[in-house]
C-alpha cells in the first residue's frame, strides 16, 4: 500500500469547542468546515492533519456512532517547558499530568481537549540506561 496521506479523525459531540481548541491552542489551521466535519492542518515543512467529525453523522457505520474515548495524541515539540508555560500557565489549560521527566526518554505533560482526548506534549530526552537498550537503531 502506498499512502498519500494519513490523519486521525476524532468523532466528537463537541465539534465547535474542539475546532476552537485545536486552532487556538495547537496552531492548526482550518482547511474545510461544515456543520458536521472540520479538516485541520498544521502548516510547515511537514504539515500535520487532523479532522473532527460529528459522532452522529451517517458517514460512520451504525454501531460506531459514539464520541471518542481512550485516545492519546502525542505532540513532539522542541521545548516542552515553553509549551507548559504557554498552555498551562498562560492559557489556563488544566494539566491531567504535570510536567515531568520520564526515565524512558521523555519530558512531557498532558492536557485534554473538550472531548477528553489526552494531548501529550513531549520533548524527547536521553533515556536512562535501563531503557536505552529498548530503542531501535535508526539508519541515517
Amino acid at each position: 500500500m502506498r499512502l498519500t496521506g494519513f490523519y486521525p479523525v476524532i468523532a466528537t459531540a463537541r465539534l465547535r469547542e474542539s475546532h476552537a481548541f485545536y486552532t487556538r491552542h495547537l496552531d492548526f489551521e482550518t482547511t474545510f468546515t461544515s456543520d458536521w466535519y472540520v479538516s485541520l492542518r498544521r502548516p510547515g515543512d511537514s504539515p500535520y492533519e487532523l479532522a473532527l467529525l460529528d459522532h452522529t453523522h451517517p458517514t460512520l457505520p451504525e454501531g460506531h456512532r459514539e464520541p471518542v474515548r481512550g485516545l492519546l495524541l502525542n505532540f513532539e515539540v522542541e521545548d516542552v517547558d515553553a509549551e507548559w508555560d504557554r498552555l498551562v500557565v498562560h492559557a489556563g489549560l488544566r494539566p491531567e499530568l504535570p510536567l515531568r521527566s520520564e526515565d524512558f526518554g521523555q519530558r512531557h505533560f498532558i492536557v485534554s481537549d473538550p472531548n477528553g482526548v489526552l494531548i501529550d506534549i513531549i520533548t524527547p530526552i536521553a533515556p536512562t540506561a535501563e531503557y536505552a537498550g529498548g530503542y531501535a537503531e535508526t539508519g541515517g
